[in-house]
């Protein structure tokens, strides 16, 4: 079993990243982030049209990776008359780990720091693949202790990162993040340091700051080494939701619709085209079909996307609502209705709630079936901000006199 990264194409798995750049050290994608994903798409009956083939894909992934404890701590209804496989996998688990141990054992006793170091990352690695987080965790962090180089000791932080992703362990991504970070600032080379903008992208979504998500991805767009947390197309699939998200409309046109690393992609997902192309050029009943469509096909199917799938297009649909109102003193009702291609029933209903909740500023005229804008006046709110923070500053300085007094 390799290390965490590996020079021999003989000891990678199926399915492997290939190294870009023509760089021949390539890191191998363990844990297999996808295990999970075809997991989560099991233990929701909302998207029973993709257990089959969720299923089969994680019998095996399981099988392939060997993953005992991965597979014992599933509740047994996700992959039902396992018993015999879990058997098999967890002899297969302890051959390997007694084989990893002898390798550690044989490295302490007789072979140098170099030895030592690749003995403990191969457990490390092993430990990861098959789903002993604990185990996993321990040993990459002993790994690190014995590593004397940066670059490796990066490639080990960026190990438990994908541990923490793998079992959605936020403190022990916020921490290897943060660890990572540091290492890349002592003199870590351009590749990592991209590499880390993908994983920082990827945590920032999974915490719903996606201003921060989009410009991490749009950094490592065009250096994307990062095969071993996903494939490029989910990449760029992640990069034009955070960015049509985040980014302002000129912006949106220039880092996202005319991309040329995006435009490479967006053909195989009309769906995303349709709905970046949709906002910017203000096809608002387009936009409204492919927001659902979105939803349906990449929001609520993904584990890392789903809990924020009713946040994100609320969002989306005030950004579309702001976008058309801006530019008008008064809509009516009966025009918003055919712009956005929806009933009056539902427009009134959601504009109210909006409205309502200070998210849109406008009114609804029923009696007229009119909407009115109602933009704030920034001179007056500036205003009012500096008498306040006056106000405040005088306090603290009265408080302050009475201190010395």
């Amino acid at each position: 079993m390799a290390g965490i990264r590996t020079t021999d194409k003989s000891q990678q798995k199926p399915g492997a990243p290939v190294a870009v750049g023509g760089d021949e050290d390539v890191l191998l994608p363990i844990p297999n982030l996808e295990v999970p994903k075809a997991a989560f798409i099991l233990a929701h009956p909302a998207l029973t049209n993709l257990h089959d083939d969720a299923r089969t894909r994680l019998r095996e992934m399981i099988e392939k990776d060997e993953t005992a404890p991965y597979l014992a701590s599933l509740p047994p209804t996700l992959l039902p008359d396992s018993g015999a496989l879990l058997e098999r996998l967890r002899k297969a688990n302890a051959e390997e780990l007694e084989k990893l141990d002898a390798r550690v054992k044989e490295a302490e006793e007789n072979l140098g720091e170099s030895e030592l170091s690749e003995a403990l990352r191969a457990r490390a690695t092993y430990y990861a693949l098959i789903g002993e987080k604990d185990k996993a965790v321990e040993a990459h962090k002993l790994a690190i202790e014995k590593t004397p180089g940066l670059g490796a000791r990066i490639d080990i932080t960026l190990a438990l990162i994908r541990i923490g992703l793998f079992f959605q362990d936020n403190k022990l991504i916020v921490d290897n993040i943060a660890a990572a970070k540091a290492l890349v600032d002592e003199g870590g080379d351009w590749d990592r340091r991209n590499r880390l903008k993908v994983y920082s992208g990827v945590h920032a979504l999974a915490v719903r700051d996606f201003k921060s998500a989009a410009t991490n991805f749009l950094d490592a767009l065009s250096t994307f080494t990062s095969t071993e947390l996903m494939p490029y197309e989910e990449f760029i699939r992640l990069t034009v939701l955070a960015g049509v998200f985040a980014l302002d409309r000129v912006d949106l046109k220039k880092k996202i619709i005319a991309s040329p690393e995006i435009l490479q992609v967006l053909p195989q997902a009309p769906l995303l085209r349709d709905f970046a192309n949709s906002l910017y050029s203000c096809d608002y009943a387009k936009f409204f079909r492919s927001l659902a469509a979105v939803e349906d096909e990449y929001l609520r199917p993904s584990r890392l996307l789903s809990q924020h799938a009713r946040y994100y297009t609320r969002e989306m649909r005030i950004r579309a609502y702001g976008q058309l109102l801006e530019s008008y003193r008064s809509f009516t009702m009966d025009s918003m209705t055919r712009a956005f291609g929806v009933s009056e029933e539902y427009l009134d209903h959601d504009l109210s709630r909006l409205i309502s909740t200070g998210r849109l500023n406008c009114v609804i005229d029923k009696v007229n079936g009119v909407i009115e804008t109602n933009r704030p006046d920034k001179r007056n709110a500036q205003y009012e901000l500096v008498v306040k923070q006056g106000d405040l500053l005088l306090n603290q300085v009265q408080k302050l006199s009475r201190v010395i007094n």
